[in-house]
């Protein structure tokens, strides 16, 4: 076979081979909104290690406030809702491909995120505080943790802070008093268990969100909070980036949830307060 006869089929394959996998990338680039009319099913990626938003319950079940939201939601949209727990490192990297529709996972949304997910609207705010044993005496404030062993939940906004790393879009610069802290990400269901068992045992304070510490420190009864808040976070739904009216759907759903009194209900359940209250 000549040559260029040859040269023409290569080109000719390569040119079929684009095209099969242009067909596949416009499939599976297939807006979210499209895809959720098309299947009738909400698609969401939760966490089922960090209680009360997310965990597995006794009837080994999916359960928590996030839960809740993500329930109040699908049925206020008429769509059957299905969960996900794919892992918090593979949430945040965004890129999900179709995989999933919506993150209700009590996340925060950090330039780092913004650059992979969207933020579409904020469901409820928590303080992040400073949680020691009861039997510290050493530590009264957040700059009292310099040098010390402090706890976090693997991957949050809070290994940031301690890290001095942590910005939130829209909020003033954050100030970080203390130095030289050795950070220990990990569960954080382990790292509450871990610090109750005595002060600088394993661990020497966590830092965490108000609503988790208040229900460690009831679960557990040797913990306390010291310091007051360190900072207001927002937390809010995520999506994958590339669908603006589906963020537009996300968000005034979420918004009505609000305005008719939805999130306040499922907050009251889960903290005997309003976590949503302040949300703009």
């Amino acid at each position: 076979m000549p040559a260029c006869a040859m040269l023409v089929i290569v080109r000719s394959k390569m040119w079929m081979l684009c095209g099969a996998l242009w067909l596949c990338a416009t499939a599976i680039a297939g807006t979210t909104l499209e895809r959720v009319n098309r299947t009738k099913t909400l698609n969401d990626v939760v966490i089922d290690y960090y209680p009360p938003f997310g965990f597995i319950n006794d009837k080994n079940e999916l359960d928590g406030f996030d839960i809740d939201v993500a329930r109040a939601m699908a049925q206020r949209l008429g769509l059957k809702l299905k969960l996900s727990t794919p892992g918090w490192e593979t949430i945040i990297a965004g890129g999900w491909r179709g995989r999933w529709d919506l993150c209700i996972c009590s996340m925060s949304p950090t330039q780092e995120r913004a650059r992979v997910l969207d933020f579409p609207v904020q469901y409820y705010s928590s303080p992040a505080v400073l949680v020691v044993h009861q039997d510290d005496h050493r530590i009264n404030s957040i700059a009292d943790i310099s040098g010390k062993r402090v706890g976090v939940g693997l991957g949050s906004s809070y290994e940031n802070y301690l890290n001095k790393a942590l910005v939130i879009p829209g909020a003033p610069p954050l100030s970080f008093p203390f130095h030289d802290v050795k950070v220990i990400p990990g569960d954080e269901t382990i790292t509450f268990r871990n610090l109750a068992l005595g002060s600088g045992v394993r661990l020497d304070a966590i830092v965490s969100d108000l609503a988790t510490a208040q229900a460690n420190i009831t679960a557990t009864h040797v913990l306390k909070l010291v310091g007051g808040y360190l900072y207001q976070e927002p937390n809010m739904v995520a999506t994958d980036k590339g669908d603006p009216e589906w963020d537009a759907l996300v968000a005034s759903t979420i918004k009505a949830m609000k305005a008719d009194g939805t999130l306040a209900k499922i907050s009251q359940r889960w903290f005997k307060t309003d976590i949503t209250r302040d949300v703009p």
